[in-house]
């Protein structure tokens, strides 16, 4: 085996005591090829493979912490007391709880987006590009987490308007409207839609889409079953498409 990299935790005076030290570690290396030399940063730094698992570990309790009790009743002293950290620590990764809000909600977004090997726009002509975008779009909003989290900046975003800023400028939606504002452009070439109308059309489908399916899974009545959804989004579909004829320039 090939001869590992360590740090020394005392200082050696000598030469000769290093040549022996070093020469004793490779020996035991070599009797017990399982047992590992870990480096440690002078100052008791975690090497950064450790800081980002402290990291997602804070991120981790800190979404628990927030779906849970929401934003007003979580403190970054409760956030790292549950994560087993100090505060310092906290503080080394996150400015303040608005920046810790902002990163939990990127982090919700990404997990509920579609994995990247699923195709976001596929099928043989608009209409079935567009029902099966719809499924993908309620499938992310109607989960667990978008839910909670939805019930949360609802219930205390005037209090704390952060909240509301943070899910805005994430840009899940936005992406989501550029996407679809460019799926018009490019399959409806005939009704010539303004770049401004399109992405007009492209933010109304989805409020359309998602609005009353949200609200009823956030207690406003029964949540939809799947069949209910899957009905749904076709005659959003079919809707969105018929009204598009009056937005021709």
């Amino acid at each position: 085996m090939g001869r590992e990299a360590i740090t020394l935790r005392t200082p050696v005076t000598t030469g000769a005591g290093i040549i022996a030290r070093v020469a004793t570690r490779i020996r035991d290396g070599k009797r017990n090829p399982e047992k590992k030399f870990k480096g440690v940063r002078k100052g008791g730094r975690p090497l950064r493979e450790d800081a980002l698992k402290l990291r997602e570990q804070i991120l981790r309790v800190a979404t628990d912490l927030f779906l849970e009790q929401g934003y007003g009743s979580t403190s970054v002293e409760s956030v790292a007391a549950r994560a087993g950290v100090s505060k310092r620590t906290f503080y080394d990764r996150f400015e303040d709880k608005a920046a810790l809000f902002a990163a939990v909600v990127h982090g919700i977004i990404e997990a509920i987006r579609p994995p990247a090997s699923v195709p976001l726009l596929a099928g043989a002509n608009l209409p079935e590009i567009l029902r099966r975008l719809a499924g993908l779009i309620l499938k992310a909003a109607l989960s667990p987490q978008a839910i909670a989290l939805h019930r949360l900046v609802t219930g205390e975003s005037n209090r704390f308007p952060e909240l509301a800023s943070a899910v805005e400028n994430d840009g899940g939606q936005a992406e989501a409207i550029s996407l679809i504002a460019g799926l018009l452009q490019r399959e409806l070439p005939k009704i010539k839609l303004s770049p401004e109308n399109q992405l007009f059309a492209a933010q109304q489908f989805i409020y359309m889409l998602v609005a009353v399916p949200q609200r009823r899974a956030t207690g406003f009545g029964s949540p939809m079953t799947a069949a209910e959804l899957e009905a749904w989004a076709a005659n959003a579909v079919t809707l969105f498409l018929g009204g598009l004829k009056g937005l021709r320039e």
